[in-house]
């Protein structure tokens, strides 16, 4: 059980008839998440992440990790100096390299803070090659930080200079088999996606400087998105408007040619490419076949935008005031608020406090939060508890103090005065739900 008062919790605070200085537009996730202490902005375009919000990052990595068990991938780690040898022969430095955080060693070697890594993985199956065709499929992923020079970072989490991903790269014998990893994989996004419960929607995609033959991103819908996405109302196959190569709105589905498309606005969580021999053949990432004969590797690379999803997310659901987070990544389920202290309802209040405390320890372990800051009202603890959006909160209040003691349970908005064995009925239901969800 995490106490309020122990929370490292930096709220914004704005003095009563302050004048603020005019800021760049701010999406609504960030506004949120920097006046609620889950967020403190560094430098320009990086991030301090509070625990608050740690804590939805780190089941939201628990979610990936199991999603990425589900189609076998073998999680490792990756230097964040990458040589930029490695991507001059790769050809990637020939283009616009200005989104690149570049430098030098005091041997004067080039590195660059890797954007992505597949010079890298490559390189590394390509020291070791040919590797055994017994060991194909393989599917290798980490998570960690990738850094790119935007050249307008805004909307905080969602366009960072400094971002959490997590990054799949795989390899198999055959592009016939490299596209039933492509199709697996993709069911494990389109899975986890569907666990969240944020709408979205998978498009084709542009390769672009990635390279590769296949691509498709997944977006969540909402206007603060940077990317414009059509969907055809004639056969619902939807596509970046990128791949069109067209600047206006009057472009035909790809599909079916039908000119009845909708134009939505879109933010990128997920992408993937199905990427041939892109990397293994400059690199000579090789397998050994079954005739004994090394052979190219062909490969795929997946990735989810970790603390993109979670900026994201918010900014779909929540409110201008209040957050609502998708059921798994809550940072905590259940937040509870007891008594003011020296109040007429007090002493018996704190008794009820207790002996409800002690069950929950028991129901919801990790995920219980105790508001115990009693020397403030119940009204401005409960307004706190609705604008962080926790989905369960408890208030003991004066009807605390009745024969058969009830207290006020308000879960995703809807508030009840239950009885105690019926309050614990509501919350375990709710976490079976959140169960339930992850077993999807």
């Amino acid at each position: 059980m995490q106490k309020v008062s122990r929370l490292y919790w930096p709220l914004l605070v704005t003095p009563k008839n302050a004048v603020t200085k005019p800021v760049d537009t701010v999406s609504k996730s960030q506004k949120l998440m920097t006046d609620l202490g889950l967020l403190k902005p560094a430098t320009n375009g990086t991030f301090q992440i509070m625990p608050i919000a740690q804590r939805s990052l780190d089941k939201l990595c628990n979610l990936v990790n199991d999603a990425m068990f589900s189609v076998d991938g073998q999680k490792c780690s990756l230097p964040v100096l990458t040589s930029s040898s490695l991507w001059k022969k790769s050809g990637r430095l020939k283009g616009d390299i200005t989104e690149f955080f570049m430098l030098r060693d005091r041997h004067d070697k080039s590195f660059l803070l890797s954007p992505t890594h597949e010079e890298a993985i490559t390189s590394m199956l390509a020291s070791t090659a040919p590797i055994s065709y017994r060991q194909l499929p393989l599917r290798l992923y980490q998570i960690g930080p990738k850094f790119r020079d935007e050249l307008k970072a805004r909307f905080g989490l969602m366009r960072a200079k400094e971002f959490i991903m997590k990054d799949m790269y795989t390899f198999d014998r055959t592009e016939d088999e490299a596209r039933e990893t492509y199709e697996l994989v993709n069911e494990a996004y389109t899975k986890l996606f569907t666990q969240l419960e944020v709408p979205f929607k998978k498009v084709e995609a542009c390769t672009g400087m990635m390279g590769g033959k296949v691509s498709h991103e997944y977006h969540y819908i909402s206007s603060a998105g940077e990317d414009n996405l059509l969907q055809c109302k004639n056969c619902n196959y939807a596509f970046n408007v990128e791949v069109t190569g067209e600047t206006d709105n009057n472009v035909s589905c790809l599909k079916c040619k039908s000119s009845d498309v909708e134009q939505v606005k879109g933010m990128e969580v997920a992408h993937a490419f199905l990427l041939g021999d892109r990397y293994s053949k400059v690199f000579n990432a090789t397998y050994l076949h079954t005739d004994g004969k090394p052979k190219t590797l062909i490969m795929g690379c997946y990735g989810i935008g970790i603390s993109r999803i979670l900026a994201a997310s918010l900014e779909v659901l929540s409110t201008e005031n209040e957050l609502k987070w998708p059921s798994l990544l809550a940072p905590y389920d259940v937040c509870v608020i007891g008594p003011k202290q020296g109040s007429k309802e007090a002493h018996q209040g704190d008794l009820v406090e207790e002996n409800l405390l002690e069950q929950l320890k028991t129901i919801c372990r990790r995920e219980l939060l105790h508001d115990d800051r009693k020397y403030l009202t119940i009204g401005k603890r409960l307004m706190d508890a609705k604008r962080m959006g926790y989905p369960i909160i408890i208030v003991i209040g004066s009807k605390s103090c009745e024969q058969v003691p009830k207290v006020e349970v308000h879960i995703n908005g809807v508030s009840k005065e239950l009885e105690i064995n019926l309050a614990l009925t509501e919350i375990t239901d709710y976490l079976k739900h959140k169960t339930s969800l992850a077993l999807l």
